[in-house]
């Protein structure tokens, strides 16, 4: 919906906050409304009109609708650091790099797992939205490691299933601060979007049911490093989980890492990687599982947390 209406205020508006009235009218929300009063897109019988001004039957009404956002559009671009580990007719298996999207998103500017296929001539499943077609699981753009895209409208569906069924084995290597207690145990805790920031998520009350398994495999005097199983897939589970039991992945400063630490070990971005993936392969039914090696900004941190003993 855009562009710019004129009309009379109907008799049933009268009396009613510019706010409430337009939403009412328009069938905007009173938050869009309120920004288009601050802009001065409402305008009653000439002059702008603030959100609690009144509504008076009769009156002249213009306002200037925004623009709709565009559609996001995948852009065929080659993508650095993509790494093939499987391709067959039915699905690839791919090595993500740091700083990579899976998809096109508002507000990305930067390369994705997508476009990248599509720049190299890969031909994805159309399920799923224009922008997201073929995914049917995602990493963070901060985080490294093995993916799977679905070539097939079959592999797509067997794929949604089997993430939503829990009945994929995903495994991650998380480099967190300080030594969890107990070694190994089990993070049972709601995750939902914070209430403050937007681009964060929480442990939540009422948020969607998360559960991560974790064990220590290696300690150093600073940091653990941990095997991570998902057992459900939330946005940033396992970033927000350990910062919640005050453990946050090494380089993580959204989610309370320390600056101090992360910058000696040469660490800019969360130390999370998905160093593997199984799952029942969509033509035959048989079990596959592909790994990935750390990328070097990862494993140059290990050596350091090594050599110090």
């Amino acid at each position: 919906m855009s562009g710019y209406r004129t009309l009379p205020v109907p008799d049933g508006l009268d009396g009613m906050r510019v706010d409430a009235g337009l939403a009412k009218l328009l069938g905007l929300s009173r938050t869009v409304v309120a920004a288009l009063t601050e802009s001065g897109d409402v305008v009653l019988d000439g002059r702008p009109a603030g959100k609690s001004d009144r509504l008076v039957a009769g009156a002249w009404l213009e306002v200037t609708l925004p623009e709709p956002e565009r559609p996001v559009v995948v852009q065929a671009v080659p993508v650095e650091g993509l790494v093939v580990l499987h391709e067959d007719d039915d699905v690839i298996v791919v090595d993500k790099p740091v700083g990579v999207a899976v998809h096109p998103s508002p507000g990305w500017t930067g390369p994705t797992v997508v476009g990248g296929l599509a720049a190299a001539g890969v031909r994805i499943a159309t399920s799923g939205a224009a922008e997201r077609q073929g995914v049917v699981h995602r990493l963070d753009v901060g985080t490294t490691g093995v993916m799977v895209v679905a070539k097939s409208e079959s592999a797509y569906s067997a794929l949604k299933h089997a993430f939503k069924e829990r009945t994929v084995d995903k495994l991650y290597h998380a480099l967190v601060q300080g030594h969890p207690d107990p070694i190994k145990g089990t993070i049972d805790a709601p995750i939902d979007r914070h209430p403050k920031h937007d681009y964060k998520f929480a442990v939540m009350a009422d948020g969607k049911p998360s559960i991560t398994h974790y064990e220590v495999t290696e300690a150093f005097r600073a940091a653990s490093l941990l095997d991570v199983h998902l057992e459900t897939g939330r946005t940033h589970q396992i970033r927000v989980h350990f910062s919640a039991l005050r453990h946050p992945c090494v380089g993580d400063l959204t989610y309370g890492a320390d600056p101090v630490l992360a910058k000696r070990l040469g660490v800019t971005r969360q130390w999370l990687h998905a160093r593997a993936l199984g799952f029942r392969h969509p033509a035959g039914g048989s079990w596959v599982e592909y790994t990935s090696d750390y990328p070097a900004d990862l494993q140059a941190a290990l050596d350091l947390l090594r050599a110090e003993g």
